[in-house]
């Protein structure tokens, strides 16, 4: 956790930030801020579908899109349209530590056994189905993971502030991720 950093305090907030969406979302979650009456969304937020995280900001004031492992790249056209109709500038990239969507191969038994048993799939279409799909929804690391799709997105929508940042499951905390 030696890549992540810490934001407890205003002045904790990296200076690229300051004065933007991404610091009231601090403010928000962190800090406890009283929440603001918003009309329009002031960021989108990608962050992972996973049920432990629940962010504290107010209502309307930001899109979000959760999916697995906070991988945007199948809903860019909901991110598109948060940009283009929803005049958002701002995005946090939001993984999590204890993220599912790592190793995803060591699960495999389990998916085609929950499969099977909860929707009623047949060995053949549950196996088929995990070999198609997991590679492609596989993040790897997650601090790694969220570098990337931030990287990925910066170059896709360049005008946009992009921030990537890391929830800690145990202490519900957003953390930025240094860059290098």
């Amino acid at each position: 956790m030696d890549r992540l950093i810490k934001v407890e305090k205003k002045e904790d907030i990296i200076e690229r930030y300051k004065e933007t969406p991404i610091e009231l979302l601090f403010e928000y979650h962190n800090f406890g801020r009283d929440p603001e009456t918003y009309k329009n969304a002031q960021l989108l937020v990608g962050m992972c579908m996973d049920n432990r995280k629940h962010l504290h900001i107010p209502d309307n004031f930001a899109f979000v899109i959760r999916s697995g492992g906070a991988n945007l790249r199948y809903s860019e056209f909901k991110v598109s349209y948060a940009i283009a109709i929803g005049n958002v500038k701002y995005i946090a990239v939001i993984g999590h530590n204890h993220c599912a969507m790592v190793n995803l191969v060591s699960r495999k038994d389990e998916f085609i056994k929950g499969i099977k048993e909860n929707a009623g799939w047949d060995e053949e279409r549950a196996v088929e189905h995990f070999n198609q799909f997991a590679p492609t929804f596989e993040i790897g690391n997650e601090i790694d993971f969220v570098l990337s799709e931030t990287a990925r997105l910066r170059k896709r929508y360049p005008k946009i502030t992009i921030a990537p940042l890391l929830y800690l499951v145990e202490d519900t905390k957003l953390y930025f991720i240094k860059e290098d």
